[in-house]
């Protein structure tokens, strides 16, 4: 029935729930894993690195008012994510998502651009942890020739993904228990930041709020406010790793709500208090650094305090990069499952039941990118794949809601079509206030894909359909 209504080219949800219970990947992710997988990702270099930038290039102590924006962008996309993890609760983000609403060209867009998304913002975390690592180091006297640390060589940075390649091979419950313990540790630095740092506050730092505009868009004043929103969206791609682990998941349609939308809450409280005080503590301007936050402290004079905030920055950034390298992972699994893109990406160890091979070939492709590109290049163009991918799942919402409204959907996305239009509107905001040269490049990749889809993935007329005569009915049931 649902194939006639037009929805789906070669897969429909049924087929698509029916892939969850395949068993192929190894389920053991509980709501406390999955919160902790979200957490990891959110806290990650968006805290630690670009909050310091977004405030001296763009917003000032706005910032503020950037991370409310896209907190509540992020709140209605989480929404309408929540509700397809749910009903398809099988690994691939927005792109198995869309190849369940809008059918594979749609699907194959979205999962080219998530690839971006994933893969740039893992070599931009592990670019940030380089500087972190740098930073401790001159504290203890070890100093590191700038050539080894910046592009278009920075070994520091090629050096962790490939630890977090290992790791990753190893298994996802190891991977995801030792992101928990870091969770933890990184999340009780930057509350304590938040405590003693708001000893020191000064209210002068903090006026004007809206720092005036210097007659360029995106500096300063509320076009300044907007392009901050832009660069910190970067930060909030946690909730959407979240969902690419949907098939390791333990009970996917009650914890990966709970995962979602969890990290997401606990993240955006964090967030608004650390740049609050990090923008009371240290005039905006003087915030263009690497280590924002070990700035902030050794302005109050706790002097102790700022080796553990850059140790903790190293943790929350190395369990960041265990996050992205997951998902991107993931997404390449699913994707070479569909038949889009070579079987070497579903490949699973024998023994670890992990997509080794891909895991692998990624990570090295990853480093080399960490290693030669910019900071600031790689989070812009992962904010604007992110804010694209998140546009479309809100309108998914909608399109499915009209078209199979008798699917079981175990968590239902509230105030549709409110919710998801809003989503839609905020993300499309955010883009617009992008630099010209992120568009390009976001074109220029799409591109590529395009080209590679017409040429490969389109040429590919067998799919793994996964238990087909599985129906809509027996789901219910």
């Amino acid at each position: 029935m649902l194939a006639s209504m037009g929805l789906f080219t070669r897969k429909s949800i049924a087929e698509l729930q029916a892939e969850a219970g395949g068993q192929l990947l190894r389920r053991s992710l509980g709501p406390l894993n999955l919160t902790a997988l979200g957490i990891g990702s959110i806290i990650g270099t968006g805290i630690f690195v670009l909050t310091g930038t977004a405030a001296a290039q763009n917003a000032g102590p706005a910032l503020v008012i950037s991370m409310v924006i896209s907190a509540i962008g992020c709140a209605f996309s989480g929404l309408c994510y929540a509700e397809f993890a749910s009903m398809v609760p099988v690994a691939g983000s927005a792109y198995t998502y869309a190849y369940a609403t809008v059918g594979e060209l749609v699907a194959w867009i979205i999962g080219w651009d998530l690839i971006l998304e994933y893969s740039l913002a893992t070599a931009t975390v592990a670019v940030g942890w380089s500087g972190y690592l740098v930073s401790l180091l001159k504290t203890v006297g070890i100093v590191i020739p700038p050539e080894m640390t910046t592009a278009p060589f920075n070994a520091p940075a090629i050096a962790v993904v490939f630890v977090v390649v290992g790791l990753l091979v190893i298994g996802i419950k190891q991977s995801a228990d030792t992101n928990t313990v870091l969770v933890v540790i990184k999340t009780l630095v930057l509350v304590v930041f938040v405590v003693v740092g708001a000893r020191y506050v000064t209210r002068e730092h903090l006026t004007p709020f809206v720092p005036p505009n210097d007659g360029s868009f995106g500096h300063f004043g509320w076009s300044g406010v907007l392009r901050g929103a832009g660069v910190m969206f970067f930060a909030y791609i946690g909730f959407d790793a979240v969902s690419t682990a949907a098939q390791e998941a333990r009970n996917p349609a009650r914890d990966m709500p709970i995962g979602i939308l969890g990290s997401l809450a606990i993240c955006t409280v964090i967030f608004v208090l650390v740049a609050l005080v990090l923008t009371g503590l240290v005039p905006y301007r003087q915030l263009n650094v690497a280590d924002p936050l070990a700035v902030g402290i050794d302005a109050t004079g706790v002097r102790w305090l700022s080796p553990v905030v850059k140790i903790a920055a190293l943790f929350g950034l190395f369990s960041t990069m265990v996050v992205t390298l997951l998902g991107q992972t993931r997404i390449f699994f699913t994707m070479s499952r569909d038949g889009l893109l070579p079987p070497i990406f579903a490949v699973v160890h024998p023994r670890f039941r992990t997509p080794y091979l891909s895991t692998i070939v990624t990570g090295s492709v990853i480093a080399v990118v960490a290693g030669v590109t910019p900071i600031e290049v790689l989070g812009q163009l992962v904010s604007i794949g992110t804010l694209l991918a998140f546009v479309l799942v809100c309108l998914g919402v909608i399109l499915m809601r009209r078209r199979a409204p008798e699917l079981p959907r175990p968590f239902r996305t509230p105030w549709v079509p409110f919710v998801p239009i809003a989503g839609a509107v905020l993300c499309l905001a955010q883009m617009a206030g992008l630099p010209f040269a992120t568009w390009m490049r976001l074109f220029i990749w799409l591109a590529v894909g395009l080209a590679l889809y017409f040429t490969y993935g389109r040429q590919q007329e067998t799919r793994q359909i996964v238990h087909p005569s599985v129906t809509i009915k027996s789901l219910s049931e």
